[in-house]
């Protein structure tokens, strides 16, 4: 994949004269003859000698399949392409041999339509689809349902229903595919979630105007003269990569506020009177991000007292199913706080130059937490902090002796696969911050508030 294939035949005929004085008057009759065949065998291609050169050019197809570090995805244009569910192949229809190069004809490319296909537990989950050129309509099912909107070709495998999974794998890479279109196309989708849908459904019907396609409940051949599919995205997590897209992450999170009516743009500004203090109007509105499972605060009454004297009005919530009420939420507030998860995709909504804070727990996390959160927060233009807690602020030091290798030595855990390091630092840590020792942090957040 990588290479693009565009097809265009030209067909032209030119013919020159002899010398008559040579050839003499039989010759220049024979070439009359000639002449005269040439015309009655190709004459559906003649044009009148008014006219001029006679060009005829096939019906035009074009197909671009590019494999990438996070997707595998192809772009068709063409006259006949045919979705067919119960092959799970889209078929490319040409008009005639010469359309397709010989060594092309018989190929064909596997996708699997999710973007993290470096991961191969999320791709198992995922429904492959071939895209195979073929020759004349005889060689593919008949179409039973014609559109005349280009596709999206997609899949709510892989992770999806982890909402840092729904934005990295699917939503950001869905919005710089197919915004585009500017509504005008119509979603074919894979390993359908109903419940996704509905959850994001607000975005979904920004991108297209028309209800999703479930591919998996399908019986017909759905036909288009244009369709993507796969979804682009960017190598980053969290991001859009504006060299190879016409959109960024500030149009992505402009988009967002459009959708779920945000109206705050910018986060609140710390003003210096004439003595030096600060001034602030309104109070800037901290976010604690709330987990009730895992990962949890256990003395968030005392950071919100700690907050409070700082000058900062808290808010305390647990991120839902209801994101139209998070989204505004999170919208609302200037700075934003919350243990390492998936919480903290919420960041999307924050208003420009809003600030971070990533509280990161033992075990190892730093990378993929600065990864994950900290790397994309410079394309949205948020601010970001981190805390990474000691030994002491992790409720672990309660199950596990002081000189445990879970304390001491994370390696050794996470060298005993993901499932191991994810059931010890993930599922059971809980977090008592030291409020003194987190007070700075809170202290620079106000900082980088100032003008």
């Amino acid at each position: 994949m990588g290479e693009k294939i565009t097809y265009d035949t030209l067909f032209a005929r030119s013919f020159s004269r002899s010398d008559q004085k040579k050839l003499g008057y039989g010759a220049v009759l024979g070439c009359l003859l000639i002449a005269l065949s040439f015309c009655l065998v190709f004459k559906p291609y003649s044009a009148p000698p008014s006219v001029g050169l006679s060009i005829t050019v096939p019906k035009r197809m074009n197909l671009v399949c590019k494999s990438e570090k996070r997707s595998d995805f192809c772009e068709i244009h063409g006259e006949d392409i045919r979705v067919d569910s119960k092959s799970s192949t889209v078929f490319v229809s040409a008009s005639s041999q010469e359309s397709i190069p010989r060594l092309e004809q018989n190929s064909s490319v596997l996708v699997g339509p999710y973007a993290r296909k470096e991961d191969q537990t999320a791709m198992k989950r995922v429904r492959k689809w071939l895209v195979k050129p073929a020759v004349g309509s005889n060689a593919i099912p008949l179409c039973n349902r014609s559109h005349n909107v280009p596709a999206v070709l997609f899949s709510l495998g892989g992770y999806s229903g982890n909402n840092y999974h729904d934005f990295t794998d699917i939503i950001i890479p869905l919005y710089s595919t197919a915004r585009v279109f500017n509504g005008e196309v119509k979603f074919l989708v894979t390993d359908s979630n109903p419940w996704w849908i509905n959850k994001f459904r607000n975005l979904v019907q920004r991108l297209s105007n028309y209800e999703v396609i479930d591919l998996d409940n399908e019986e017909n051949i759905h036909c288009f003269k244009s369709v993507v599919v796969g979804l682009k995205r960017a190598p980053q997590e969290l991001s859009i990569d504006p060299s190879k897209s016409p959109y960024s992450m500030k149009d992505f999170r402009q988009f967002l506020r459009t959708a779920y009516s945000l109206n705050k743009v910018y986060a609140v500004e710390i003003d210096d009177n004439n003595d030096g203090e600060a001034e602030v109007k309104p109070r800037p509105r901290l976010l604690i991000v709330a987990r009730n499972r895992t990962r949890s605060f256990r003395n968030t009454d005392e950071i919100i007292k700690m907050a409070s004297e700082l000058g900062y009005e808290v808010v305390v919530a647990e991120a839902d199913g209801n994101i139209q009420r998070f989204a505004e939420i999170v919208n609302s507030c200037d700075v934003m706080m919350g243990v390492h998860g998936a919480g903290l995709t919420n960041m999307v909504f924050l208003p420009e130059n809003a600030v971070m804070i990533q509280i990161i727990p033992i075990g190892g996390v730093e990378w993929p937490a600065r990864t994950a959160f900290g790397e994309p927060a410079k394309d949205m233009n948020i601010r970001y902090l981190d805390y990474k807690i000691r030994t002491e602020e992790s409720s672990l030091i309660e199950e596990y002796p002081a000189d445990h290798e879970v304390l001491v030595n994370p390696l050794s855990i996470s060298k005993q696969g993901w499932l191991k390091f994810k059931a010890v630092y993930l599922d059971k840590q809980n977090v008592k911050l030291d409020i003194n020792r987190f007070k700075i942090t809170l202290l620079r957040a106000l900082e980088l508030l100032h003008k």
